[in-house]
């Protein structure tokens, strides 16, 4: 468990920062003169910000200011994500949500980093941990946005508990198969900052239909065995396991809230795949950026209505408790940056 991944970053030149082991590296936190000179669409606002719209093709997308949440993906007109409307906070606040700067959980909110401990909010009170970071409720800047692109920006104070200074920016592509998403973190402060990432994707049931219906295919070949506040105790194959999806498999009656690793990978991504009995089948798709997945399958919703009518596939950075274990953590260095890249595809 305790394996340490520190990116190998470099300081930042004039003409833009390195960024290490991403597909993006070039322009990662840049965006171009034409880009900067569009004016914004006409939007509408809500209780999460500004929302965002994007389309090409069969495929249109909506985006919330708050959190940079991916709130709608329609292809020919049908809802693919599990959702809610955009301009409503809705149930736990998470659906869709770009997750910084850390992902899953850190044990009693409490982790050292290179020699000193921290404390950071406790949100989770039942598990005693730290959930899905800090920036959940704060809303991004406009940089970009036309009629298939989007892009935002948001600087983070330090603050108690994780006081280090990152600017982030996120890019949404509408392409004519799917969306592609840039997530991009940029260390502009004077200390090393730790930093892991995921985006709370929910994939919607077939209409009508449940979790249960729903085949999985994910290309990972560990799972994490975790303690009853879901914090990680170790690692263990899935070959032989009720958690093996490398081939695909029905969910059923399973309930999962699970993370993955040791993903396998083809041309510098990995793919999962998610077959909805009926409708449209998607693809979720990733960089070497990302090496594990998250997967629940909506058995506690906070708000009165039916369970399992989506499933959450979570692309992520870290494992669960990165913080303080050092699994997939990152640390970047001052002037530097790091970026990744996920996609979603219909098939």
């Amino acid at each position: 468990m305790n394996i340490s991944r520190r990116a190998a970053l470099t300081t930042a030149m004039a003409a833009g920062a390195t960024v290490a082991g991403a597909s993006t590296a070039s322009g990662a936190n840049s965006v171009s003169a034409s880009e900067q000179s569009v004016a914004p669409q006409a939007k509408q606002t809500g209780e999460n910000g500004a929302v965002y719209r994007l389309r090409r093709g069969s495929h249109e997308a909506v985006v919330t200011g708050v959190a940079a949440a991916l709130y709608s993906w329609k292809v020919d007109g049908e809802e693919i994500l599990a959702t809610h409307d955009p301009r409503v906070m809705g149930e736990a606040g998470y659906q869709g949500k770009t997750i910084l700067p850390w992902c899953n959980r850190i044990a009693a909110g409490k982790y050292t980093f290179e020699g000193t401990e921290y404390q950071v909010p406790i949100n989770e009170v039942a598990k005693n941990t730290a959930l899905h970071g800090l920036l959940n409720f704060v809303e991004w800047e406009l940089v970009h946005h036309d009629g298939h692109r989007l892009v935002l920006e948001y600087t983070e104070p330090p603050s108690y508990g994780y006081p280090f200074h990152l600017r982030f920016r996120i890019g949404y592509t509408m392409n004519r198969d799917g969306l592609q998403c840039t997530l991009s973190a940029r260390n502009i402060g004077t200390t090393n900052a730790p930093f892991t990432t995921a985006t709370h994707i929910y994939v919607a049931a077939p209409p009508g239909g449940h979790v249960d219906d729903l085949v999985v295919e994910l290309p990972a070949a560990s799972y994490y065995l975790v303690d009853d506040n879901l914090i990680p105790t170790g690692k263990a194959a899935v070959a032989g396991t009720e958690y093996d999806f490398r081939a695909p498999r029905t969910i059923g009656a399973q309930k999962l809230d699970t993370a993955f690793t040791d993903v396998t990978t083809q041309n510098g991504r990995s793919h999962a795949i998610v077959r909805r009995p009926g409708s449209v089948d998607i693809e979720l798709w990733m960089d070497a950026e990302h090496n594990y997945y998250q997967m629940y399958s909506d058995d506690s919703p906070s708000v009165p209505r039916p369970k399992r009518i989506g499933l959450a596939l979570e692309p992520m950075v870290g494992a669960p408790n990165a913080f303080n274990t050092g699994d997939g953590l990152v640390t970047i260095a001052p002037g530097s940056a790091w970026a990744g890249n996920w996609g979603l595809r219909a098939v």
